[in-house]
């Protein structure tokens, strides 16, 4: 028998759904309950307030953050096509954290602006170290932003990929590749990082 969610990863679930689904506004202290299937009592024995509930999204979405950090430092094609091959939404825990994150970014939520400043930068740490020029690991960090971007807007956090996005992302790992050689072929003077 699988272990069942804890009342606190029901909650923190039902607020990324709601977040997700219906937006900031819809993810309301009553809503989130509801959704968990919990009382208001029992969600505010774990979480306090919103900004309660909004810091426990953040210490979920670093702690993911950071075990993809290490999977990227660890990925045998490099950090650089590991951030690319992984920019398309695939429906991980993950993936859902960060799109329910994004939602709250876009209420204006500080703590998660600097959430996903600090993970910017994580990003661009690994991808400079690898391809050892500011200019190109942005360029590679700019690539795979566009990628989760496109999934967001077209193929939603529900949608799959499709051949089409496959190929694409192909198409976007040669570009990778030859930018990784060019960093690596001292055929310019590059911008350390």
């Amino acid at each position: 028998m699988p272990n069942q969610p804890s009342a606190r990863e029901r909650i923190l679930l039902a607020f990324e759904t709601l977040l997700i689904d219906e937006g900031g506004r819809a993810a309301t202290l009553d809503a989130v309950a509801a959704a968990a299937g919990v009382s208001k009592g029992g969600l505010l024995y774990h979480f306090k307030s919103r900004d309660a509930l909004t810091t426990g999204l953040i210490h979920k979405l670093s702690e993911l953050a950071d075990a993809d950090f290490a999977k990227m430092r660890e990925a045998p094609e490099g950090p650089a096509e590991y951030y690319i091959r992984t920019s398309v939404f695939a429906g991980t825990a993950f993936d859902r954290t960060l799109v329910a994150a994004t939602r709250l970014a876009q209420g204006q939520e500080p703590q998660v602006s600097e959430a996903f400043t600090a993970m910017q930068s994580r990003w661009m740490e690994l991808i400079c170290d690898e391809v050892r020029d500011a200019g190109i690991a942005r360029a590679i960090l700019l690539i795979g932003d566009g990628l989760y971007y496109n999934a967001a807007l077209f193929g939603g956090p529900h949608g799959q990929q499709d051949r089409g996005e496959e190929a694409a992302t192909g198409n976007l790992l040669h570009v990778v590749r030859l930018l990784k050689g060019q960093s690596a072929g001292g055929v310019h003077r590059p911008r350390q990082c």
